[in-house]
């Protein structure tokens, strides 16, 4: 099945391919070594990542449209208000992930967010039950059950609940939802979301490097010039690898694939980063590990039934 860019009926995989394990292996390798790129940069506020992640994206996302020849798509894009309106919703979405992403990497967090990306297939059930009315299936139920159970220790352990993992999962589960609902191509619709954020994002890196607290410019160390402007490679290249995977592997697969990430993420936290892990994390973690044992067991039954 060759993937398309097409610009009005994206095209969701059926059937599993090769190259959609080869787009999807990369992209959650990828995003399981961000946190090391992220903790180069832990010493610039979240925000002004941010800023560059969006504004060197967009070059990238415009050469890609480019070589596929499908740059002619963005003006209809931009004229069509309803398409305008989606793509604003999900650059919101994006970009609360994306800052609470990069403060709990840069604040020493890096456990919580990888349980963020853990438990967020276990918050899309939960979303498509309430805004979709999907009912949930006995596994997903208690797939579910065991999540919250975890999060309750962990909300006991630290005193209240933890919300970078649960913003995290949460931004993302509500951007997929609205990113499904998008009618345009994965690339086009990356490269609108930059777009639209690109504004705001030069108007405050302009702001601050005017204020002179700026990093881009040297300022502060002329190698924060090249780290911002990688920004955009590790921020745009696996997006649009993701997107492409998805359209060539079953929902199903991709499911089970996305847990690649997190355990990277998980494994760099501890060994890498040396953050703290007690007991009562680990029996958290065993709770969220056995609700994601359930979950991929009932999303595996579910697809060959």
């Amino acid at each position: 099945m060759a993937a398309t860019d097409s610009a009005q009926k994206p095209v969701i995989g059926n059937e599993d391919t090769t190259a959609g394990f080869a787009y999807a292996t990369a992209v959650y390798l990828l995003w399981g070594a961000l946190p090391l790129y992220l903790k180069m940069v832990s010493h610039i506020p979240a925000m002004e990542v941010v800023a560059h992640r969006v504004i060197w994206s967009l070059p990238i996302a415009a050469a890609a449209l480019m070589l596929r020849g499908r740059l002619g798509d963005i003006w209809p894009m931009i004229r069509n208000p309803q398409k305008l309106a989606m793509g604003m919703l999900t650059a919101s979405l994006i970009t609360a992930n994306w800052l609470t992403y990069v403060y709990a990497i840069g604040s020493g967090h890096t456990v919580e967010a990888a349980l963020g990306y853990y438990i967020n297939p276990l918050i899309s059930v939960i979303i498509a039950a309430v805004v979709l009315k999907e009912r949930l299936k006995p596994g997903q139920m208690v797939a579910v059950g065991f999540a919250v159970v975890a999060v309750a220790i962990l909300a006991w352990d630290a005193g209240g609940l933890p919300w970078i993992s649960l913003t995290l999962a949460i931004t993302w589960g509500f951007y997929a939802l609205a990113r499904k609902a998008l009618p345009l191509g994965p690339n086009q619709g990356f490269f609108l979301e930059v777009l639209i954020l690109t504004v705001p994002a030069l108007g405050y890196v302009i702001y601050v490097e005017r204020a002179g607290i700026g990093h881009f410019l040297g300022a502060f160390d002329a190698n924060d010039t090249w780290l911002l402007m990688f920004a955009g490679v590790a921020t745009a290249v696996p997006l649009m690898l993701y997107a492409n995977a998805a359209k060539l592997l079953r929902l199903s697969t991709i499911g089970i694939m996305q847990y690649i990430a997190p355990s990277f993420v998980f494994l760099i936290a501890i060994f890498i980063f040396k953050e703290p892990f007690g007991s009562t994390k680990l029996i958290a973690f065993c709770f969220i590990w056995a609700a994601l044992v359930i979950y991929s067991v009932s999303m595996y039954r579910g697809r060959k039934s």
